[in-house]
């Protein structure tokens, strides 16, 4: 037995002091070892890391490996997060065909076409985040003012959810995704999400409301296919991934734009939208917020190296910034590059079956974010030093805590 196997370091791993953006260190010298290793994780357990592009989109493909949390062995991101899941059960927590029975009943709602249909109501909620940002006296705190508004009340407006109960939802989801929560805090949360999500659904009984919600209540649950239960447990799901995420992505895609000065004037010169997609698609591969990994256990054996064979049980983590920088994929994955091609291909919304159901909203999102914001405020720029920045290097999502900026 390997050596990293008898003394296996711990995961995630902390990121190198000054290179935020970069993934942590030991994560890049297992990626340049090119095999499977065993680490860590917070309660003692040694699951397996899977690095490579290939090799990762290859194994979350695999039937073989479960997104059930019921296993004993499922590698859980955190204590809060195994409480949580042992509180609520969506499709994301299930295997095939059950899996795909309960997210074809979302797949309308998020088609690429409905979310570019939804652009002209995005963009409208941008300016008018951005006309009150500008009503201020700098420095501002970015994130407060636009990052985590601008996805808020987009999923707010798509749910059926009041935005006056934004604080509500967006202090309890940082309790959920917080690694350090325990099973108190992390219980507390979710009732009042829960409590939340029931009083809309009463609401919403009877009414013929063109949210997903109502979607949800008159379309399933009024016709037996859904329990109330799992109608809340759903609405909870969109609502928490539907702003944490691209929140988190908006505010530290703008710090890095404003660390790579010659990255931002080249996306203000982008007209074409598809090469606005393209820069987007290339800071989701950069960035890699979902640093914790994406989390399986294996149903049976699988052979996955000459001499590497992941135990029936076993735990499996998938670290997104692992495929996302694989140098045989990227060339210079290091740097920020957002004329790269192929830079779609990366791994920020996962692979297979159980990649993010939201990921056209959140493209659509990210794209208008990111250009009206230096088209309004091309001077732009950050209100004191990146090293001073407190980075959510203890959060599920990565990302920073607060961003200010002046112009």
């Amino acid at each position: 037995m390997s050596q990293v196997e008898l003394d296996p370091v711990h995961f995630p791993m902390p990121r190198v002091q000054g290179c935020p953006f970069h993934p942590p260190q030991e994560l890049r010298d297992i990626q340049s070892a090119g095999r499977p290793v065993r680490v860590q994780i917070w309660n003692g357990t040694k699951p397996w890391l899977i690095t490579g592009h290939d090799r990762q989109r290859s194994l979350l493909t695999d039937e073989r490996l479960s997104s059930d949390p019921t296993h004993p062995q499922f590698p859980f991101q955190s204590v809060g997060i195994e409480a949580r899941r042992a509180r609520t059960t969506t499709f994301i927590q299930m295997d095939n065909p059950e899996h795909n029975h309960y997210r074809r009943m979302l797949t309308g709602q998020f088609t690429a076409k409905r979310m570019e249909a939804m652009r002209e109501s995005i963009q409208e909620i941008t300016d008018r985040l951005l006309d009150e940002l500008q009503e201020l006296e700098g420095p501002v705190d970015l994130v407060e003012h636009f990052a985590l508004p601008l996805p808020s009340l987009v999923i707010c407006q798509m749910l059926g959810v009041p935005y006056e109960s934004h604080e509500l939802f967006q202090e309890a989801s940082a309790t959920l995704l917080s690694q350090s929560a325990d099973r108190d805090q992390v219980d507390e949360a979710t009732v009042v999400l829960r409590e939340l999500a029931r009083d809309l659904i009463a609401v919403k009984r009877g009414r013929d409301d063109d949210d997903i919600i109502s979607h949800l209540v008159r379309d399933h649950l009024e016709q037996g296919e859904l329990t109330e239960d799992q109608v809340v447990d759903m609405s909870l799901l969109l609502l928490v991934a539907g702003h944490e995420t691209t929140a988190n992505q908006i505010a530290l895609g703008t710090l890095a734009l404003l660390e790579n000065p010659e990255q931002r004037d080249y996306l203000q010169t982008l007209t074409d939208r598809s090469d606005i997609a393209r820069a987007v698609d290339e800071m989701m591969r950069f960035l890699s917020i979902a640093h914790v990994g994406r989390r399986r256990v294996a149903l049976e054996d699988i052979q996955v190296d000459h001499d590497v064979v992941i135990r029936k049980g076993e735990g499996v983590i998938f670290p997104d910034a692992a495929g996302n920088w694989d140098p045989d994929v990227y060339e210079r994955p290091d740097t920020l590059d957002l004329a790269r091609e192929g830079a779609g291909r990366h791994m920020a919304f996962g692979f297979g079956t159980h990649q993010c159901l939201g990921q056209p909203l959140a493209r659509v999102e990210l794209q208008i974010a990111y250009t009206s914001l230096f088209a309004r405020l091309p001077t732009l720029r950050l209100h004191g030093r990146a090293s001073d920045l407190k980075f959510r290097e203890d959060m599920n999502i990565y990302g920073v805590y607060a961003l200010p900026v002046t112009w």
